[in-house]
């Protein structure tokens, strides 16, 4: 075990101080991490496509008492990142690197080849470009420092209706897992954690429900609970919300876990022969 496992990366990075570097700031939970982070003595830096929306978060954060900076960027363009991470490192060390942009467009496997592409570029290599433009720089600096990838439970348990869309998160998953490894072996200061919000209720699900749902979170609940168990030193922070509970979770996840290992069909959970059986099933 290398020294730097026992120690807290994050609660280590916010006592040093530096930037926080956020995409897809503009609303939802990446403008409410941006705030609880401006909170605790970080500057900001504000990513997402350029427009209203930016400069409205740019000018309700500038109230924090933090410096914000906020830089219109398409995450899917790797040259546009790297000219971004040149931007940020001019201006001090990157403490918290939040790569937490996304969309979401609907799929079914055999269609819709153009929102697949839109996503994976998006989901997915918006966080490996924010990833390579950003950690070079935060590993040569030797400096305490969190990663932190949004993922999706639907990444985890896979659940029908949207393959596109889980299958991006599906790989930020294995790529954040991998990320975490490859930093505790090389030794840098630096964790990854794997953020996977619950339901919650952001400007992508109110464009087709202009009222929160009951059972949804808030933005500022999840980022909360992100804060919390980046506090804790978790690497899988799966959040909660009024519908799911944290042991619900544990036993979604375990029953999609044991579909290979019990060589069940594929998404066993929704096939009709074991509705039963998971309606049944317990951890122990």
């Amino acid at each position: 075990m290398q020294p730097h496992e026992k120690r807290n990366m994050f609660n280590e990075a916010i006592k040093q101080g530096g930037i926080a570097v956020i995409t897809g700031a503009a609303s939802g939970v990446g403008f409410a991490a941006a705030e609880d982070l401006a909170g605790r003595g970080l500057d900001l830096v504000l990513i997402d496509l350029p427009g209203p929306a930016l400069d409205e978060a740019a000018s309700k954060l500038s109230n924090s008492g933090a410096s914000v900076t906020a830089i219109g960027t398409d995450v899917s363009d790797a040259e546009a990142m790297t000219a971004l991470a040149d931007q940020v490192f001019s201006l001090g060390p990157v403490a918290v690197l939040m790569n937490n942009a996304g969309i979401g467009r609907p799929t079914k496997s055999w269609e819709a080849p153009e929102h697949w592409r839109q996503m994976i570029e998006v989901n997915l290599f918006g966080v490996i470009n924010g990833v390579q433009a950003f950690l070079p720089r935060m590993i040569e600096a030797a400096r305490p420092a969190v990663v932190v990838n949004t993922g999706s439970k639907q990444g985890i348990t896979n659940p029908p209706g949207n393959p596109g869309y889980n299958v991006t998160k599906a790989a930020v998953k294995s790529l954040t897992e991998s990320l975490a490894h490859e930093l505790r072996t090389a030794g840098a200061p630096i964790s990854a954690h794997l953020f996977v919000p619950g339901f919650t209720y952001t400007g992508m699900i109110a464009s087709f429900l202009p009222e929160k749902p009951p059972g949804a979170w808030t933005s500022e609940q999840t980022a909360n609970y992100l804060m919390a168990r980046l506090e804790a030193g978790n690497f899988y922070v799966i959040c909660p919300d009024n519908e799911v509970t944290p042991d619900e979770d544990k036993r979604r996840v375990t029953w999609s876990c044991q579909d290979i290992t019990l060589n069940r069909p594929a998404l066993s959970r929704w096939h009709p022969d074991f509705a039963d059986d998971f309606a049944n099933f317990k951890l122990d």
